[in-house]
């Protein structure tokens, strides 16, 4: 006897994304949430399908939840930022209240624009270097009104914009030599771990001789980050998603008995910008004696931007095999534009942020993860008591292990080469010493033009570097003689 198999009815086909996404699930499912998900009508199915479209997640192997979590970590690894940065512009005599307002803005605004055009999981804000140029050195040290100081930091960001629209800028990155390019990794990892070592007060820096030491690891901060430490470890060690955020959340949890995670209320309505925005004097940059500081802006901005786009970038696999940034044009347009942008409303030098690198470790691949970051910075204008309760001892911790993971860059440094070897390690010698990636990334580059000329080299250089190297060369020239 022959047997037939049953003819099987051809089941139908779930719309808009197949069964990994709501459709799918909600296709013959009668629960109440599939219910209401129907009721949405095509809508939903749209918004789905745009959603795919414009940040590619099949692609790139991720997923809304994923980005929205990536998001989360990422925000509350740079929310040290809303006190920071208006802590050292206000210390040169500007209005604390409108530079955090201001200051959360460029970071909203700038990061929604790197996610929505750029398609890359970077937020974008003010960084640490511009904002102490325009209230530690330039207010304080030099006696320098803080409009001028935003006068120039002006100056800089048109040059950045124009050297992105003309194509410049990308130049200059593919002529960067593979060793500098590895080495940004370990620069940028070695500066924000001694950051969040600081934080925690792991390490303790002599204000007089600029030197580190060992902190008191009995006090409340390191014992916190401690805590913070231990809880990541061990769930990064067992893979759970988010380790980063449930380990900044353990740490300001345990901050709560030693007083440091203290909530002094829940809303609060956001300060005006009148202060400060268009107060900036765009006529000093004229000036002869303003060179110097814009060129300090130029260099620590640029070089910083590119290190972020390029390791971060790596960290996150969007690399090509060079080590190369695909697309790359679209970041550095975002990032000079913020820079444009921001010192008309009070905030130096937006740029690509280092903590964007604790949302690619938990997974963040697209533009999604800097607008959900950039949500959660909106909401921090009417909840900032609620967002400043977690203290810079629970983020620490995120800045510690993301650090030291981004020193394996080096293992794909050629062994036995001292040529090769000497410039990325003088980067990171230099970030270390400079407390400035900025720095780090140009001495990597002048130490590299030096090394290869000593050795025979110079015919194997890019003119570009050669030529890169006199305005270095300069730079560091007039920080060695200011110091």
């Amino acid at each position: 006897m022959r047997l037939v198999a049953p003819k099987r009815e051809m089941e139908p086909k779930p719309v808009g994304g197949g069964h990994g996404s709501p459709v799918g699930i909600c296709f013959d499912n009668p629960s109440r949430a599939c219910n209401a998900y129907r009721a949405a009508g095509p809508a939903m199915s749209a918004l789905a399908d745009l959603v795919e479209r414009r940040f590619a997640l099949t692609a790139r192997g991720t997923t809304v939840p994923r980005e929205a979590m990536a998001g989360l970590t990422t925000f509350l690894a740079a929310a040290y930022l809303i006190v920071v940065i208006p802590a050292l512009l206000a210390s040169g005599g500007m209005d604390r209240g409108a530079v955090t307002t201001a200051a959360i803005l460029v970071l909203a605004i700038g990061s929604v624009t790197m996610g929505w055009y750029a398609n890359l999981p970077f937020i974008v804000g003010p960084g640490i270097g511009g904002s102490a140029i325009v209230g530690v050195t330039l207010a304080q040290v030099d006696g320098v009104p803080w409009q001028v100081g935003l006068g120039i930091a002006s100056a800089s960001g048109i040059a950045f914009l124009v050297l992105t629209l003309t194509g410049a800028r990308e130049l200059v990155v593919k002529m960067i030599p593979p060793q500098i390019k590895l080495g940004l990794g370990a620069s940028i990892g070695v500066f924000i771990a001694m950051l969040g070592c600081r934080d925690a007060g792991m390490v303790a820096v002599n204000v007089k001789s600029s030197s580190l030491a060992l902190g008191d690891w009995s006090q409340p901060g390191p014992i916190v980050a401690l805590i913070g430490l231990g809880v990541t470890v061990a769930l990064q060690a067992r893979r759970v998603p988010g380790a980063i955020l449930f380990g900044i959340a353990a740490a300001a949890i345990g901050g709560v008995p030693y007083g440091l995670t203290q909530l002094t209320g829940a809303v609060s309505l956001p300060h005006s910008m009148a202060p400060v925005a268009m107060e900036l004097d765009p006529m000093a940059v004229l000036s002869l004696a303003a060179l110097p500081y814009m060129f300090a802006f130029f260099a620590a901005e640029f070089f910083s931007t590119l290190g972020t786009t390029l390791a971060v970038g790596a960290k996150a696999g969007l690399t090509d095999a060079e080590g190369n940034l695909p697309g790359i044009e679209r970041p550095f347009l975002v990032d000079s534009l913020a820079a444009t942008f921001g010192p008309l409303i009070g905030i130096p030098a937006a740029t690509a942020l280092v903590e964007s690198a604790a949302g690619v470790e938990a997974g963040g691949r697209t533009g999604l993860t800097p607008i959900f970051a950039a949500l959660c910075f909106l909401a921090t204008l009417a909840l900032l008591p609620l967002a400043m309760a977690i203290p810079p001892q629970a983020t620490a911790p995120a800045l510690i292990l993301i650090g030291i993971s981004m020193f394996g860059s080096l293992r794909q440094m050629h062994d036995g080469d001292a040529i090769d070897m000497f410039p990325p390690m003088a980067m990171v010698l230099l970030t270390l010493i400079s407390n400035s990636f900025g720095t780090g990334i140009a001495g990597g580059l002048l130490t590299y033009v030096i090394v290869q000329v000593l050795a025979g080299r110079i015919r194997q250089l890019p003119i570009g570097l050669l030529v890169l190297a006199v305005p270095l060369g300069y730079y560091f020239y007039m920080a060695s003689a200011v110091h």
